[in-house]
């Protein structure tokens, strides 16, 4: 199964990071886009170490990182710099999607 989490708010790290974990101990795929409010957690190291997950794929909406203010230049290049067209390839091929 891949499981998709949109992750539109800073609120909810650890249920992230806890989700992500759960889903891959079940051998489930998953993808993160990381948008809004969210881009601030790509400043925190484990939020950003689920991308040297295996089976893990990471992107963030560059437009809400520049209009939240956030540095982008320390995020690991594993972590797709891309736009809205990578939330909704997210939202095509997930089998389930959370919202966080």
């Amino acid at each position: 199964m891949k499981l998709g989490i949109l992750v539109n708010s800073d609120k909810h790290r650890d249920e992230v990071i806890g989700l992500t974990q759960a889903a891959l101990a079940k051998g489930h795929e998953v993808t993160l886009f990381t948008m809004d409010s969210g881009t601030t957690l790509l400043t925190d190291p484990s939020y950003n170490e689920l991308c040297r997950r295996p089976d893990v794929v990471m992107s963030f909406c560059d437009h809400s990182a520049k209009q939240g203010g956030v540095a982008t230049g320390n995020i690991p290049e594993a972590i797709v710099r891309g736009s809205q067209y990578d939330n909704a390839v997210m939202m095509h091929t997930a089998d389930k999607v959370i919202v966080l």
